[in-house]
């Protein structure tokens, strides 16, 4: 288990993104599906976006990944306590690059 060590909210000085999720109800089919939103914290550029019934924590890597090789590492991720941020492959990943 990933261990945790909350820290204040800060205000960003300079580009950096963040990570966002939340569970929406479906009306129709009653399905409920996840977003993994990838938005930078300094001038709130949506970065990415991915939508299905789960996301798991190799598809958020790739995501990830896709993306700093567009804009390059970023020094923190901030993110909500879903069970993809909570796994030990994405605390692997942010450990190998320094993040």
């Amino acid at each position: 288990m990933p261990t945790r060590h909350p820290e204040p909210l800060v205000v960003p000085t300079s580009l950096n993104f963040l990570l966002d999720e939340f569970y929406v109800l479906e009306p129709i089919l009653y399905r409920r599906f996840r977003t993994f939103n990838l938005v930078d914290d300094f001038n709130r550029e949506i970065l990415a976006i991915q939508v299905d019934l789960n996301l798991p924590p190799p598809r958020v890597t790739r995501v990830l990944e896709r993306v700093i090789a567009w804009r390059g590492y970023t020094r923190k991720l901030r993110m909500d306590n879903g069970p993809e941020f909570i796994s030990t492959v994405l605390t692997e990943w942010a450990e190998a690059h320094d993040i």
